[in-house]
């Protein structure tokens, strides 16, 4: 899990290329943990020449939209996993409205919530078993 808030005034594309560098190792069931991710999925907003390149540099499968692409995968084939947890992020009142006055507060924040929402999940998988 890797949570990186921005101030506002930061286009989202900016720290794409560090945050997919410094995502912590995942666990598989057998072997060394994966260092990266095996593809990284992005709309239009991430599409940029130069994150593509670096992307494809770190031998990531590409699924990002290129710029000036035409819209629409289809409906909820690919973006239906981000959309689901942006609302859930949007259920924590206190991350609706930023109160805070400091960025590392409001980055705390953020993170116990994801913690909480991959808590609950995890929770639910459980009672399924």
């Amino acid at each position: 899990m890797l949570v990186h808030t921005t101030p506002a005034n930061i286009r989202d594309e900016q720290p794409v290329v560090e945050m997919v560098k410094h995502l912590p190792p995942i666990a598989g069931r057998r072997g060394r943990p994966r260092r990266k991710p095996g593809a990284l999925l992005g709309d239009r907003g991430y599409g940029f020449p130069w994150i593509i390149t670096a992307i494809v540099a770190m031998k990531i499968v590409n699924l990002l939209a290129p710029r000036g692409s035409e819209h629409g995968s289809g409906l909820g084939k690919m973006r239906y996993v981000i959309e689901r947890t942006m609302v859930w992020f949007g259920h924590w009142r206190r991350l609706k409205v930023c109160y805070e006055k400091t960025g590392p507060h409001w980055q705390a924040y953020n993170e116990l919530a994801a913690v909480m929402i991959c808590f609950r999940r995890l929770q639910k998988l459980e009672e399924r078993l």
